[in-house]
């Protein structure tokens, strides 16, 4: 597998991880992640996301990120993968109720797994329809699923981020070469305010604000 770090734009060794189910076979293996004070275990699986190692923009999501602070109560991990946001999520913040979400069924089962073995309880996961549509969110974290088209993105974003509560903030990474620029300009016209937190090797993480609905 290439690594996302040095070709941001190979397409992933896993094939079409956004698929409901994989057809690649399965083929668990346990990988260890250190976040910075953080050394966590995860079993991940082919047909996922970056299935050999924690990928670099996850990484600075998880490192740059602005912490979650107190009124971050509800927090929604969107496009789980194997758990890593999610599980670090949980464990920086035991009293946040946090929500991994992904269409791919063996996403959502190694989460599930990986968050029970990273003593994480405060992680729940969920398909997309399962989630009432009135939930609202203070944080959404999210390495978004750029290969799913640029439509389908769209479409995603919009859903998810007009769930973020008054005063909510999503926190996108997205490298250059994968558009996060004209992302960036998308979500501005939506009336979402949107700030560079920080860019690195590539990718920018993305601080976007909730449409005002006055």
């Amino acid at each position: 597998m290439a690594d996302p770090a040095a070709d941001p734009t190979a397409q992933p060794a896993s094939g079409q991880y956004f698929e409901a189910e994989p057809l690649v076979a399965a083929a668990p293996r346990t990988i260890a992640v250190n976040i910075g004070e953080m050394q966590l275990t995860f079993v991940t699986d082919s047909g996922v996301f970056s299935p050999d190692r924690l990928d670099a923009g996850t990484r600075l999501l998880l490192l740059e990120a602005p912490p979650l602070g107190a009124g971050d109560r509800r927090v929604l991990d969107l496009g789980c993968g194997w758990g890593p946001i999610a599980c670090v999520a949980g464990l920086r913040s035991p009293a946040a109720e946090v929500l991994a979400v992904d269409v791919n069924e063996r996403a959502l089962s190694l989460t599930a797994g990986n968050a029970e073995r990273n003593r994480a309880g405060n992680v729940t996961v969920a398909r997309p329809d399962e989630v009432d549509p009135a939930h609202r969110f203070d944080r959404i974290l999210c390495n978004p699923p750029i290969r799913v088209g640029k439509n389908a993105l769209h479409g995603l974003l919009a859903t998810w981020l007009d769930r973020l509560a008054t005063g909510g903030r999503a926190h996108l990474v997205v490298h250059r070469h994968l558009g996060s620029d004209s992302l960036a300009r998308w979500l501005t016209d939506r009336g979402h305010e949107v700030d560079r937190l920080v860019s690195r090797s590539g990718y920018r993480l993305l601080e976007v604000g909730a449409v005002s609905t006055t």
